[in-house]
């Protein structure tokens, strides 16, 4: 899997995309359904694949997003199959809304062929919750997590 980070571009001022981390997810053989297309199952498995060096990698120190995180809530769209031959695909994603102790993250996922500006094949919004798992309570972000997730936000 590689990674990168996009920024928004601006068309006369105006800004035409915002700041995407893309990560390259290669699908397996065994991700794909009877029916030759990624399984739903298998899919969520991808996105967490692709969001794990983007908010957890060793190179974000600072970030304890790793030591404690627990999802809460999942939504996946599916507007288009995606293949074995679609690898890798490209899952960009950003963070959609972030509160006290919770963050949303966006996606969209689309083929290795497909263009930046195509449609996705699939959108995806998962909401994390920061976690203390010591105590097994949720707890507030920190103030480094908050700046981190804040430089990915949409507006």
């Amino acid at each position: 899997m590689t990674s990168s980070s996009s920024h928004a571009a601006t068309n006369g001022g105006a800004a035409v995309r915002p700041k995407r981390f893309h990560a390259k997810v290669d699908v397996r053989w065994s991700d794909m359904d009877a029916f030759q297309h990624i399984n739903h199952a298998r899919m969520v498995t991808l996105l967490e694949e692709a969001r794990i060096p983007w908010l957890m990698g060793d190179d974000r120190p600072t970030i304890g997003l790793r030591e404690g995180c627990v999802l809460a809530d999942l939504h996946v769209r599916y507007r288009g199959q995606l293949r074995h031959d679609d690898t890798p695909l490209d899952i960009a994603m950003w963070v959609q809304q972030l509160r006290a102790v919770d963050f949303t993250i966006g996606y969209e996922v689309r083929g290795a062929s497909a263009p930046l500006d195509s449609p996705p094949a699939v959108i995806a919004t998962t909401q994390l919750a920061a976690f203390d798992i010591e105590t097994q309570r949720l707890r507030r972000l920190t103030d480094p997590e908050r700046d981190y997730l804040a430089s990915w936000k949409s507006e």
